[in-house]
């Protein structure tokens, strides 16, 4: 649940108005004083990695006798693979970033929204509360397994071994490609109605063909899983080991020797100047609020055979800080201010007059 808080002057019939008084935070001293983080950047890597099991058929030895199937294999086997690899920056407070804006009089003091977490979001403007889509569900429906042998006849059923059932399986199979070729041309002795009742015949036909050949080519079955690894971008990273991968074993530790390494190189573009690192050692008071300039970097993910994250990302370790001017906020306008809770960055300034 989010609070705001709001800030709070006495207007008082005087001229002039008092600086907004911003300084670091020192715990008990900060009294009067609303308090708020800026974010620091934290790489979010999510390894999709799916595990593929194959189960061969009942009559997988007679696919290329009676269907013409060639490379059908008669052992289980199951293996894993990396689906994706999507990379995410989120901002944490930085507990090294905090500052608070004391309450005092003669100041037209902003309206300051902080979500939970602290991190200042927007002064003298609400944020609109994301009605978020509702995430794709993706509570896939498991398809119900059709049971091929609840299409069998009488015959397929009796047939004395294995290869005859095969046998008439495959004819079966036959028979249904013949009625769908003879729906679809308009040459079916009982033809549907319209156009729905084509589909939905032909939707129970093709599901007794895929099921009944099943039993010919065997089952896949798929089982996703996903793993989040976060990275703390505080300096160029070069060929660094992020995990480890096996086809055995999926996605294992990074020192587990049984996988694969899979690589994270980080590059600072340098797109803001370096700050200057006396000024950023003293926490004095500032004339404002202060916000963050964030930089860029490159990062790459990849292992000996494959890309699979190539990209530049807003970098708030490799940026500085900025204080908005106090002038913004004074008697004659209302400045809203948005910043983004990622970066903690200016996104927009709005100056109007009261």
């Amino acid at each position: 649940m989010k609070k705001a808080i709001v800030l709070f002057s006495l207007l008082l019939s005087v001229s002039g108005f008092a600086q907004t008084d911003v300084s670091g935070y020192v715990p008990g001293k900060s009294q009067d004083a609303v308090t708020y983080f800026l974010p620091k950047t934290i790489i979010e890597v999510e390894v999709e990695a799916t595990k593929v099991t194959y189960t061969p058929g009942e009559f997988c030895k007679y696919a290329d006798r009676y269907l013409r199937l060639t490379g059908i294999s008669d052992r289980e086997s199951s293996y894993w693979e990396i689906s994706k690899v999507p990379v995410n920056p989120v901002g944490m407070p930085d507990p090294d970033n905090v500052y608070s804006v004391k309450l005092k009089d003669k100041t037209i003091a902003p309206l300051m929204e902080l979500p939970e977490d602290g991190i200042i979001k927007s002064i003298n403007k609400p944020v609109e509360k994301k009605t978020g889509k509702k995430a794709a569900e993706t509570s896939q429906q498991q398809k119900t397994k059709i049971n091929p042998r609840d299409f069998m006849t009488e015959e397929i059923l009796m047939a004395s071994s294995s290869a005859k059932m095969a046998e008439l399986v495959a004819k079966e199979i036959y028979n249904i490609r013949d009625s769908k070729n003879a729906i679809i041309r308009g040459q079916a002795d009982n033809m549907p109605k319209d156009g729905e009742a084509m589909k939905l015949m032909l939707a129970n036909l093709e599901a007794q063909e895929a099921a009944m050949l099943e039993m010919f080519t065997g089952t896949t079955d798929r089982e996703t899983k996903k793993y989040t690894l976060r990275l703390v971008p505080n300096k160029d990273l070069n060929k660094q080991v992020l995990f480890r991968f096996s086809k055995k074993l999926g996605v294992v530790a990074n020192d587990d020797l049984s996988g694969a390494p899979v690589y994270v190189t980080l590059n600072n573009l340098n797109t803001v100047p370096a700050p200057d690192e006396k000024a950023k050692s003293e926490k004095k008071k500032m004339e404002g609020i202060v916000y963050n300039v964030p930089g860029k970097a490159q990062l790459t993910i990849f292992n000996s055979n494959k890309t699979y994250y190539d990209g530049t990302l807003p970098i708030t370790q490799f940026g500085n800080q900025e204080t908005l001017a106090d002038n913004l906020f004074n008697k004659k306008t209302t400045t809203q201010v948005t910043f983004d809770p990622v970066t903690g960055g200016l996104v927009r300034i709005e100056r109007g007059n009261e």
